[in-house]
């Protein structure tokens, strides 16, 4: 099923922001120009408006929009690379609606229909628009029309979460202190960086995180239930080595969910593993691309949200799209570690991934969305059976910050990719089954490692209107490995040995 390399299609205008997104740089430190009103940020009691000081709790944060493209499950090939134009489109729609709201925050709070006149009218019939284009490349490749998309066109804007004091509890001195090795006053890259026991700031793009975002790694129990391996179970394991990114290749495209469309994350990603990965890469493209893979039969590529320190440092992104202008800013951080690892499935043997499969784990606009596609783990070093899924951990002395990511690891048999990117595989059940005529495929395992300053003060990059909560954190992956690597490993899984 290979992609051709599709014509390159221009981001959304630049918004008229870049001036109030400034960064300026002063004495010792950074001074950021916030654009986005602060979801941990109103009016304090003695300041708020008439109209607002009796029902503060309703000041709104976010705007909400119903997911689309989890709705449009049967898309032709030959529509798909319109229908993701426009599915990338809708999201870009949903950026600039939230700017506005941004901006015109505080009048939003004095006059609620100031939301309805100015953005969410306008947002609505943009969306319909989109529908329209969609359904008509579906039913003009010769698909069925998509049901119930109409219902999906209005949004509407959150209200701001109350703050609960208990949800974040404080580092004790000891857990405040820096990690071995590290100096108070400094990050992983050697950047100044706030205080481990300072409370996080409201990002610097002004849209999150905030303090009922993080808790103490220690006020969790442990949860991690493994499902017990039968005796047919393929126990191996194999590890590829790609490195941690060391060589900065960011960018904020997003090739399978929007193909051919610069800016489709509207966040940075980290990449290891192929080095020819950006919107425009066909599967041609990504095959003859260099790999930072230690073995060079593995060009598959791997990637995630950056993860930045909340310290007022400007990154080389803090003008530019998916960056600055868009809340995502702070010093990116080079984890110390990640580590590849498949697995086999504890009830059966396994079966070889498709070349080119694409997997997306997690969900990057699950803050609105719910849960139903989360798959986000956060924990610490020696911690690691306490896994959190909306919250950020804060990790006590020597230990380090884990994201974890158990990719999906059953297979439909028959395709690389669907419309909505997801209902090609599936994660086992319980007990380790795929269920529904899937097959078992060697399970990714994604693990990185930072070593931040404790405490609060860092968060992963995010779609603006998703609040850079921990709930969104996701990673993708595509299989370039060759076919002798790929049997290789599954002979290895199924055999129960450990390869590399």
């Amino acid at each position: 099923m290979s992609r051709t390399a599709r014509r390159k299609r221009s981001t959304v205008a630049n918004r008229a922001i870049a001036a109030t997104a400034a960064l300026l740089l002063g004495g010792g430190g950074l001074i950021a120009a916030n654009f986005y009103a602060s979801a941990g940020e109103g009016w304090s009691k003695d300041k708020q408006p008439p109209a607002q000081a009796e029902n503060a709790a309703q000041q709104m944060s976010t705007i909400d929009c119903p997911e689309v493209a989890n709705a449009i499950t049967d898309v032709p090939e030959a529509a798909r690379a319109a229908v993701d134009q426009e599915l990338a489109g809708i999201d870009s729609q949903i950026t600039e609606a939230y700017q506005k709201f941004a901006d015109q925050k505080a009048q939003i709070e004095q006059d609620p229909t100031v939301a309805d006149n100015a953005i969410l009218n306008p947002l609505k019939d943009k969306r319909l628009e989109s529908f329209g284009k969609i359904s008509a490349a579906i039913t003009g490749a010769g698909g069925q029309q998509p049901q119930g998309l109409d219902a999906l066109a209005p949004c509407t804007l959150r209200a701001q979460a109350a703050q609960d004091p208990a949800a974040s509890p404080a580092p004790s001195a000891a857990e405040s202190a820096p990690a071995e090795g590290q100096d108070a006053g400094a990050g992983d890259n050697g950047q100044a960086s706030p205080s481990a026991s300072a409370p996080p700031a409201a990002g610097q793009g002004g849209n999150g995180p905030d303090a009922s975002d993080f808790v103490n790694i220690r006020s969790v129990r442990p949860n991690v239930v493994k499902p017990r391996k039968l005796r047919q179970a393929s126990r191996g394991s194999f590890i590829t080595s790609c490195g941690v990114n060391k060589n900065k290749k960011y960018n904020s495209d997003n090739v399978i969910v929007a193909p051919g469309v610069s800016n489709g994350a509207h966040h940075m990603h980290d990449y290891v593993g192929n080095q020819g990965n950006n919107a425009f890469a066909s599967d041609d493209a990504l095959a003859a691309a260099a790999t930072s893979c230690r073995n060079q039969g593995d060009k598959s590529t791997y990637y995630w949200p950056v993860l930045r320190l909340q310290n007022g440092q400007a990154e080389f992104d803090v003008n530019a799209d998916g960056g600055g202008k868009e809340g995502n800013a702070g010093k990116i951080q080079t984890p110390n570690e990640v580590t590849l690892k498949f697995v086999g499935n504890p009830t059966s043997k396994v079966v070889a991934m498709p070349r080119f499969l694409r997997i997306i784990t997690g969900d990057a606009k699950a803050f609105v969305n719910g849960n139903a596609n989360a798959n986000a783990s956060w924990s610490c070093t020696g911690f690691e059976n306490r896994q959190l899924k909306d919250k950020y951990p804060i990790c006590p002395r020597g230990s380090k910050v884990v994201r974890t990511f158990n990719f999906q690891s059953c297979w439909d048999g028959q395709n690389t990719d669907s419309a909505n990117h997801r209902t090609h595989v599936a994660f086992a059940d319980a007990n380790g089954r795929c269920q529904n005529g899937f097959k078992a495929i060697p399970q990714l395992q994604q693990r990185i490692v930072y070593r931040v300053p404790p405490g609060p003060g860092f968060a992963v990059d995010s779609f603006p209107e998703q609040l850079h909560k921990p709930v969104t954190d996701h990673g993708d992956f595509i299989n370039v490995f060759d076919t002798r690597i790929m049997n290789k490993m599954v002979s290895c899984l199924n055999a129960g040995t450990t390869c590399r």
